[in-house]
């Protein structure tokens, strides 16, 4: 889970490196949906443990 959000926090910093945004657009929507697909991830895995 911890990899999913820091390479979607990278992966969004670097979008804005490179597109020279004046707002971290990128960094917030890839660091919120990273979050919402780790949170997916866990889910799916716990349920189906039971």
């Amino acid at each position: 889970m911890i990899v999913m959000i820091v390479a979607g926090a990278f992966g969004g910093k670097a979008l804005d490196d490179w597109l020279q945004t004046g707002f971290p657009v990128f960094t917030l929507i890839l660091t919120v949906g990273s979050v919402i697909g780790a949170m997916l991830y866990a889910m799916r895995g716990l349920s189906k443990r039971n």
